[in-house]
């Protein structure tokens, strides 16, 4: 067969054949071992500052194992990682990013296929969005979860029950003596969070669309199985090749359809929602936000995990993770769209089975019949905001309560706590300036709940802001309000002691305000916080919002057709 890399190592010119041969040579590629075979990128996420991603630094081998064994050659290169614990104020702008490094890679480079080693929340996407824009076959590898910890005999979790041990802490629950103690015990292994954070959303949904071998994105990163999906990655990806297989035959819209009903299914994080939109967008498909409460309407929580739940990651492995979701899932998917295997969903996942009732329940027996992402709009967010259903304790479906405002975290971190705080377990705290030109829209957005409400018992209320949450947060967060306030949206207008309404049954987010007095207010707003230089100011002067999934417009294409690849002219070095 004709491979890409062939325009590099057969090129016509043999003074171009020369440069590109006797620079592999100097890195002891022999051209009898790898000219005329599938080359295989395998591009690694790893760093010291990334725990998540941390376990490919030795997958990274068996990867290559595989990719032998089926007849490609492999050669490993990196790309910029995004580390969501480290990179401040937010790792988001930063996934656009690492898919441009991926995209850019791919694109200059003598590849065939590429092997995306992945786990932390933004890694996946990135890669996802890099892959659909070259479009050759590609697939990803995640690193798995890390274990559950136990402190004073509990089984804990990073992630969700430390922002629940926060909230006892601040209410006086916990010492300061046992708040050390489980700063040393709550991550006790490397991988990504041991929830149904972003982490395990991604992987979940990257394999439903195709774009990881089927049965490997739920499986632990201390588990031996996890080098057998390293392995099979790498001869799978050299069969994908042979049969140009590429993502934009396996990431159809009607993929994205089935990826937005197993969102709901698990009980999924809320960032899901950017970066499916990223990455269709890549492909020329338009996901509207409100297609994301149209698809996901019918569709109950399967799933018993934290934040939505009670279990882990593990618990979910054990009970046949994410295969027995889909099976039980398939009644209400498109079962024609292909796996990684080149196979329908129907071929591939009838059958998987599930261990455990108490994690994985069914249609007809769900663990909640509510889940999904409920779309607001009104006068607070013309173009949308977002709530995740299942991890709301908003039961009544209304709350009409005053605003209580902050606009920046730094003047949410000073305030939220003092006695003076005017609040109530009705109020409306909301969060502004926090978006993506604002500030790359870090995961603020689950608001601390006020010591003074922590201390009578109160543990959720409602929070509206542009910012984004944590995968593994919980409460009634309402989130990703667009325009944000740094475009002037009207987010921007509110003021302390409005009334902020919430209607989930007729899905609207107002403020008690005339249209005009919003103008009014707007008259006198200035934008805050200019990025001066570097990549933050491309992004600030370039981002879409959130409800168009917060890539850079310059990467989206407007058509399928402008979406085609452009490949470079390969000549002298």
């Amino acid at each position: 067969m004709s491979l890409r890399s062939d325009r590099w190592f057969k090129h016509p010119s043999k003074e171009t054949r020369f440069q590109h041969l006797s620079a592999m040579r100097a890195n002891g590629h022999v051209p009898e071992s790898f000219v005329g075979k599938p080359i295989i990128g395998i591009f690694n996420s790893w760093s010291d500052l990334n725990s998540c991603n941390a376990p490919h630094k030795e997958l990274v081998e068996f990867v290559k194992r595989g990719v032998l064994l089926a007849g490609g050659y492999p050669l490993e290169m990196h790309t910029i990682t995004t580390p969501a614990d480290f990179m401040k104020p937010s790792d988001l702008p930063y996934r656009n990013l690492m898919a441009m490094d991926v995209e850019e890679s791919i694109r200059a480079l003598p590849i065939d296929g590429a092997v995306l080693l992945c786990e932390c929340d933004k890694t996946t996407p990135a890669q996802l969005m890099g892959a659909a824009s070259s479009n050759i076959p590609s697939l990803q590898l995640a690193a798995g979860h890390r274990a559950s910890g136990s402190f004073r005999g509990k089984k804990v979790n990073y992630g969700t029950d430390l922002w629940k041990l926060m909230d006892d802490y601040n209410a006086g629950l916990l010492t300061d003596e046992e708040w050390n103690e489980l700063e040393k015990c709550i991550s006790c292994t490397q991988g990504g969070c041991p929830v149904m954070g972003t982490s395990s959303t991604m992987k979940c949904l990257s394999e439903i669309l195709g774009m990881m071998l089927p049965g490997t994105s739920t499986i632990p990163a201390t588990h031996a199985s996890r080098k057998w999906a390293a392995e099979e990655t790498g001869k799978r990806i050299v069969a994908m090749v042979r049969e140009e297989l590429t993502p934009a035959r396996l990431m159809t819209e009607a993929a994205f359809d089935n990826a937005i009903k197993l969102l709901a299914a698990l009980g999924g994080s809320t960032n899901a929602v950017i970066h499916l939109t990223a990455i269709a967008g890549r492909l020329g498909i338009h996901i509207p936000l409100k297609r994301y409460e149209e698809r996901s309407s019918e569709i109950p929580l399967l799933v018993n995990l934290q934040p939505s739940g009670e279990h882990s990651m593990d618990d979910f492995f054990e009970a046949g993770g994410l295969g027995a979701v889909i099976s039980r899932l398939l009644p209400q998917l498109d079962a024609t769209c292909l796996s990684a295997l080149g196979t329908t969903l129907e071929e591939c996942y009838r059958d998987y089975p599930s261990y455990r009732n108490d994690v994985i329940y069914s249609l007809a027996e769900p663990y909640k019949v509510e889940a999904g992402i409920a779309v607001l709009t009104g006068n607070l967010a013309p173009s949308g905001a977002i709530l995740k259903r299942a991890a709301s304790s908003l039961i009544n479906h209304q709350h009409r309560g005053q605003a209580i405002v902050f606009d920046s975290y730094e003047e949410m971190y000073e305030t939220i706590d003092s006695e003076q705080l005017e609040v109530d377990e009705t109020s409306v705290l909301v969060l502004r300036n926090c978006g993506p030109v604002g500030a790359g829209m870090p995961e603020w957005g689950a608001l601390p709940i006020p010591k003074k409400l922590l201390k009578q018992g109160i543990r959720d209320m409602v929070r509206i802001s542009d910012a984004r949450m944590s995968g593994t947060s919980f409460g009634t967060n309402i989130l990703h309000v667009s325009p944000e306030a740094q475009l002037g949206g009207p987010i921007a207008a509110i003021r302390s002691g409005d009334w902020i309404v919430v209607d989930l049954d007729h899905g609207t987010l107002s403020v008690e305000l005339m249209d005009a007095e919003i103008r009014e207010r707007l008259q006198d707003w200035s934008p805050v916080r200019p990025h001066k230089r570097g990549f933050m100011k491309l992004h600030a002067d370039h981002v879409l919002q959130a409800d168009e999934g917060c890539d850079l417009a310059f990467l989206r294409p407007n058509s399928k057709e402008e979406a085609k690849f452009i490949e470079p002219t390969v000549g002298r070095g």
